[in-house]
């Protein structure tokens, strides 16, 4: 058996590195590598399943034209000569008529490296088509928030949380998400650190910490400036770090902190006034404090409001000049590699904008022209997207032309004219950078793609080679590529070696010293400039939401959703064991709810509102509080009763950067009755 170093492409933040071991061309089994001092020779409870993954028996194994109704999954095989002679005459028949902005090509994070995932955004940036504004349903509001604060950089090295004497998990359910980071937590709490996580719900994070603090959803700004307001009453702000290296704390201090003191903050929050207390004063007296940041608190309609209150914390207590100190969202931001290379090797500099969550609307409403062909590829919108009513009419359109690229028959590729066989990252070459951590891994594949299967890369070669693109990139081979990648790099990247890259293993990037900031000022801003010149709250607050307001006069329960142990990604569906570890789709209320909805658990029940309704089976726990339903996991329509939970998310807009706004979502339960 021959055992291959590889990297995992699922889009998690640890990427981890992994030993593949193959025998006759068949992946046997993947465990963590021992040798990758992060990821610490473990993988989670999801990747240790990928052999059975890539060798599912619901892989697609050719080419596929649709012959019944779009959604049906009526498909009849062709060869990938036909598929991609249809595409390009389809393609070029569109542009013609209505120009290269009839199309749209979305390619997101699943399953692959910078390169698999790059080149199919290059090609159609080249085609100067429509272009996705990508992660608006994950991240564009926390990142927007990071930026305005701390800057595009990464925030505090995990790593150095071995120096911490408090942990602080702040929306992140780091069991699930971030498992290497708790690993080094749970050693830390062997020497007596103290764990603390702010979650509205119990998560696995939050049993295993020290305290947790069940937090009101959508009210982490107001419990951040209430921490900051004992802090400056208690005089444990450090002036001279203050001072020194942030701007516009004077102006908070004065202006917005006054109104969140304890009884208040206590109100609002749904926190004991006592607990408050106690968060700012355990906060206020650590040496080196660690604010591990979760996205989740981000996904409503103040979510960059959240973000930047509690990002500033450190910098009220000089946390930030501290090793162990800070806090940490994503790293990525210093992995500075040249990425335009692939991604925009030419085509115009601005063209239309779609913004991920809005694909409904951009395939429903969009005009002059409309949209006319999309690829979809390594995402699955029909299930992932909110306001899915909306996005999967705009997927039953008749003219609308889909090519879905995807290992398997997902839902999305159900609504396709030509669906197209995707190599899993087992099977391909690819760069991969951790945004959870400060490594950047050459993975080379474990095997041969299945039969049938093409990789991203040879897939958009080949296409734009059809097409009539001239780039070099489109005749590179993935060595050229990746000194692509690096030639014009910054930063740390600037001074790797790309062919010593290919097999030098784990590379950390990690910053030296205290925490930087990529602000206009240079510093750590309680006070932007630049939020202000765009008409946006320069000062973090926290009021509550008119829209919110009228929406939970109706309905009564708030939507709180979160990643699955087994099953954070629809992928993971594909594996038997894991659907059956994570169990039937269940919503999970609190036993007053329950009770006051004449509910039972283990009953099949509807979850409805405005924009439709959804059956799952109840689950009765006090993991959640009274006034929220939580659903855990992405799944599709197949393991539910019936539909998805997106179904019941608007479209609507975070206050920065765009983003989705699932938290937000009201709606009520009541009993299911099958129709007779």
């Amino acid at each position: 058996m021959e055992t291959i170093r590889v990297v995992c492409g699922h889009d998690c933040p640890d990427m981890c590195s992994l030993l593949a071991h193959v025998e006759d061309g068949r992946v046997m089994r993947v465990e963590g590598d021992p040798d990758q001092p992060f990821t610490a020779g473990f993988a989670c409870a999801r990747v240790n399943r990928d052999a059975e993954l890539v060798h599912s028996p619901d892989r697609l194994t050719s080419p596929l034209r649709r012959i019944g109704p779009k959604g049906e999954g009526l498909f009849a095989p062709i060869t990938w000569n036909e598929a991609l002679d249809e595409i390009t005459a389809r393609w070029k028949a569109i542009i013609a008529e209505s120009g290269p902005l009839a199309l749209l090509g979305y390619a997101y994070s699943a399953h692959s490296g910078q390169m698999n995932r790059g080149l199919v955004n290059g090609l159609f940036h080249a085609l100067g088509s429509s272009r996705l504004q990508a992660g608006t349903v994950c991240d564009t509001c926390c990142e927007a928030a990071w930026d305005a604060t701390v800057g595009a950089i990464g925030g505090a090295d995990p790593e150095t949380v071995e120096h911490s004497d408090l942990v602080i998990s702040w929306g992140a359910d780091l069991v699930t998400t971030n498992v290497h980071f708790f690993a080094r937590v749970e050693q830390l709490r062997r020497k007596g650190v103290p764990f603390v996580v702010i979650d509205p719900r119990r998560s696995r994070t939050a049993v295993r910490s020290d305290w947790h603090l069940p937090i009101r959803i959508g009210t982490d700004a107001a419990l951040a400036l209430g921490v900051m307001h004992i802090l400056v009453r208690d005089g444990l702000c450090n002036r001279a770090y203050i001072a020194e290296h942030t701007v516009g704390f004077d102006r908070l201090e004065h202006e917005v902190l006054p109104r969140f003191d304890p009884p208040r903050t206590a109100v609002i929050t749904g926190l004991a006034e006592a607990d408050i207390e106690r968060l700012a004063a355990v906060y206020g007296n650590a040496r080196a404090p660690f604010i591990r940041l979760g996205e989740g608190m981000t996904r409503l309609l103040h979510g960059g409001q959240a973000l930047r209150a509690v990002a500033l914390l450190p910098g009220v207590t000089g946390a930030y000049a501290r090793k162990g100190g800070g806090a940490l969202l994503m790293t990525a931001a210093s992995c500075e590699l040249n990425y335009n290379a692939v991604r925009k090797p030419s085509g115009p500099a601005t063209t239309r904008m779609v913004n991920h969550l809005r694909i409904g609307e951009a395939l429903t409403e969009m005009r002059d022209p409309p949209i006319r062909a999309l690829f979809v590829s390594a995402n699955n919108p029909a299930v992932t997207c909110p306001d899915l009513a909306k996005v999967r009419r705009g997927l039953m359109r008749e003219d609308l032309f889909t090519v879905v690229h995807d290992p398997f028959l997902s839902v999305t590729a159900r609504y396709a004219d030509i669906v197209l066989p995707a190599a899993m990252y087992l099977e391909t070459e690819d760069l991969y950078r951790a945004y959870g951590a400060y490594y950047l891994q050459y993975g080379p594949r474990a095997v041969a793609p299945q039969p049938g299967a093409r990789s991203n890369v040879d897939f958009a070669q080949e296409l734009a080679v059809r097409m009539g693109l001239n780039d070099p990139i489109f005749g590179m081979s993935q060595d050229a590529m990746l000194g692509a990648l690096f030639n014009g790099a910054s930063g740390q990247a600037a001074t790797l070696d790309p062919a010593a890259v290919k097999t030098a293993g784990p590379i950390r990037l990690a910053p030296d010293g205290p925490q930087q900031f990529r602000t206009p000022s240079g510093k750590l801003e309680f006070y932007s400039e630049a939020l202000a010149a765009k008409g946006q709250p320069p000062m973090p607050d926290w009021a509550p939401d008119p829209d919110e307001q009228r929406d939970a006069a109706r309905w009564k329960l708030r939507l709180l959703t979160a990643p699955g142990y087994f099953q954070s990604h629809t992928v993971y569906s594909r594996v038997e064991f894991l659907r059956k570890r994570e169990g039937p789709a269940v919503c999970i209320l609190h036993p007053d709810d329950a009770t006051a909805r004449g509910l039972a658990d283990g009953q099949r029940v509807r979850l409805f509102n405005d924009r439709g309704d959804v059956v799952f089976t109840l689950r009765v726990s006090d993991e959640v509080q009274p006034g929220v339903v939580l659903v855990v996991g992405q799944r599709p329509d197949t393991e539910a009763i019936s539909g998805t939970i997106n179904m019941l998310c608007s479209d609507r807009y975070t206050d920065m950067g765009d983003g989705a706004t699932y938290q937000s979502t009201w709606l009520d339960v009541a009993a299911y009755q099958e129709a007779a």
